[in-house]
Order: C-alpha cells, then structure tokens, then sequence
C-alpha cells in the first residue's frame, strides 16, 4: 500500500509564471535523498519546459508528425518529487507534468508510461527533440487533458540507477508523480479528476498495466482508474519474451541489449550474481555494467555488445532464463503479474504481429490472464515496435475522449 497523501507544495515551487516568458532554475532541498525532508509525492522542484499557445502546440506536434486538432496551449514542467527506491529508502525521481490552457478547473489526466531508454537525458522531462515521449505527452494535454510522464527512478534528474521493468518502482515512480502534479495544478487553482486515464508503449505499456492495477486496487489513495489503453507492452516475462529472445522471435540485436540491461539492473535489487562473470561472457563481463551507468544511449551501447544472446550469457544464466530458479525467480516474480487481476474498467490492448521487439504473444497472454469481457485487444497488423507506437498513441487519444471527454 503506497504510504502517499496529497500534500502542500514545499519551500520555493519555482512555477507557474504563465508566460512563455517564464524562466525558472530548478531549486533543491539541501540533500533531497535525506530521510525526513518530506512525505512521497511532494515537490523538490518544478521547472517551466515548455509554454506554448495552441498555435505554437501545433505547429511542436506537427513537427514530430502528430496531425491531431489541438484545442489548447499547454504549460509543461519538469517536476522533481519525493518517492523511493526499490528497497522503500527515500529518493527523489522527475517527470513531466503538462497542464493544458483551459478554463476548467478540474482535470481529467492521463498518465503516460515511456518505453525503453537508457540515457538519462533522453527522459520525457529532459528530451525534447530526439525522443517522442515529450510530444506524446504534449498530444494529451492539447487535446484539454493534464498529462503526466514519469521518467521512472535513475532517469532524467533521478539519482542512481534505473531498475528497467521492474514493475513495483514503475508504479511507486507513477503514483508520486500524480500526487506531486496534483500539487502543481492545485497552484493554479486547479484541481485533477479523482479517475485516471493511463498508456504507455513498450515498457511504458508493462508499467501502464502495472500503474492501472495499482490505481484499481485503491493503492494511490484519492485517486482510480478510469480507462487503460497499453501499448505493445512485455506483459509475460517468463512465458513469452524471455523465451522469444532465447529462440529468435525476438530479433538478435534487441534481445542482447534486454538481457543485458535487465540482468545488470535487477542484480542491483535481487544479487542475481556475485560477479558478472557468472553471467556474462568475456568480453563483455568486464565492462558490461558500466555501459548502463545512463551517459550512453541505446545505438552506442548496442555497438559494444555481441551480436547474439548465445554469445552474450553464460551457459549457467542461459539455463536460468529458461528454468529460472532463486533469486532470478524472484526478479521475475516481482514484475511479471501485471495482467493478473480482473479491470472493472474498460480495457484496449494495442499490440502489432510483425513486432520482433515485443512479440504480439504478449498481448494475447495478457489477453487471456485479464479474463473479462472489459478488455480487447487491437492488432495493429504488420508493423515494427516502433511503428506500433507511432500508429496506436492518436488511437489512443481517440478512445479516451469517447470514453472520458475532458471536462
């Protein structure tokens, strides 16, 4: 149960000029790790990224070839906020809040769940060029929605390390950036509708699945679920996509670079080894944590790392991918059931059968563990991962405003 309750905002909240104009530093409490400097879900900081009117949000959307109405301007933060880590020690993580132009006061949100990144400055908060995930979470927020976007632990302004898919941080990172933007609206005498729309893609779709479930549950006091639309997600660890990138339904490249990240991140949190050497081979054991430390991006890492799994894992963590055992259960465990529980929501599943990242199986193992009539599942036919996202997220803002049109 998340130990969160809406709060005041504290000390200085650098925001809300309202002008695009506005400029603002970030501020920070002295050491904004330090146990006692505030409750889950508080402000350290808001920095203005972006004030744009509608024009200028059309003209930003269109440039990264979203061809939408835009109803609205927008005001878009990058929020520092209290949470905590993988072992519940408090930390602060950022992300994006973007608060749509509009006179109303109480705002339906959605909450946007990115997907795989490895560079801590390509964040949805920080990036907004190279990366989609900004102008994704802009699309919501001129459409007259708020729109939040963690960049999860370890990413973005976050200190440490990134725990990649590992599902209870996705949701903890997710939960106190919604209290910590309904903190930021409520300073402009506004307030966020109590039901909560969520997607995210890829990775973003796992904690999407994993963020709607928690909100269901009641485990984000104040707040609920009101639609949920994932996005090509890797909902089945064990049963699909370990498998995939061991036989080759996952294309080679991508299946090296997922094993590599999620084994050095969740031996972080669960010792999956001693050394690296017990899972890697040479030579890559020697440097291969160091490639995740958040200065590289995902092509340069890629570049150093073999071209096959078989070539990658030990034959000792080749047998633990397929029969995992101890602590590599565990890991597994503790972020592969994000489809086990019953929506009382409607639900739509967005997946491609052509996606050799994410293969299209999840979707269905996800499909068949949900077990109502709530949820669908949409295929998006013949396209790659990344053309799933491209062709779903205006889907998705689709559905959502015949489901939950904004007030």
């Amino acid at each position: 149960m998340f130990r969160t309750r809406r709060l005041a905002v504290v000390g200085a909240l650098v925001l809300l000029c309202g002008a695009s104009a506005c400029a603002a530093e970030p501020k920070h409490d002295a050491d904004p790790a330090a146990p006692g400097q505030g409750e889950r879900g508080t402000v350290v900081s808001a920095t203005p990224v972006a004030q744009l009117s509608a024009e200028e949000t059309a003209a930003y959307l269109a440039k990264g070839n979203f061809t939408m109405p835009v109803r609205n301007g927008v005001d878009a933060y990058r929020v520092d906020y209290r949470t905590v880590t993988a072992a519940d020690k408090p930390t602060t993580a950022s992300g994006l809040v973007v608060l749509p132009r509009t006179d109303s006061p109480r705002l339906r949100t959605v909450s946007f769940e990115h997907g795989t990144l490895v560079l801590k400055s390509d964040a949805p908060s920080v990036n907004n060029q190279s990366r989609p995930d900004q102008a994704r979470t802009i699309m919501f927020a001129a459409a007259g929605y708020a729109a939040i976007a963690p960049d999860y632990l370890g990413l973005g302004d976050g200190p440490g390390d990134h725990p990649y898919t590992h599902a209870p941080t996705e949701v903890s990172a997710s939960a106190d950036l919604l209290i910590a933007a309904e903190n930021v609206a409520s300073q402009q005498h506004r307030e966020l509708d109590r039901d909560v729309l969520v997607t995210g893609f890829s990775q973003g779709g796992h904690a999407a699945m994993a963020f709607g479930k928690a909100l269901q549950a009641g485990e984000v006091p104040g707040f609920g679920l009101a639609a949920l639309a994932p996005v090509s997600g890797p909902y089945a660890l064990r049963d699909v996509e370990t498998p995939a990138g061991l036989d080759g339904r996952v294309a080679p490249g991508p299946a090296v670079f997922y094993f590599a990240y999620w084994l050095t991140a969740m031996n972080r949190i669960y010792h999956l080894y001693d050394n690296p050497a017990e899972a890697f081979q040479e030579p890559y054991a020697g440097k291969i944590e160091g490639l995740f430390d958040g200065t590289r991006n995902e092509l340069t890492i890629a570049t150093l790392l073999p071209i096959t799994p078989d070539l990658l894992l030990t034959p000792k963590f080749v047998e633990l991918a397929k029969h995992p055992t101890g602590a590599v259960l565990k890991a597994i465990t503790d972020s592969d059931g994000t489809c086990d529980w019953t929506p009382r929501v409607p639900v739509r599943l967005y997946a491609a059968t052509a996606d050799r990242n994410v293969p299209y199986a999840n979707a269905e193992h996800c499909l068949r563990a949900l077990h109502t009539d709530n949820v669908t599942l949409h295929n998006l036919g013949d396209l790659d991962h990344t053309n799933s996202a491209r062709v779903a997220m205006p889907q998705v803002l689709a559905w959502f405003q015949q489901q939950i049109p904004v007030s």
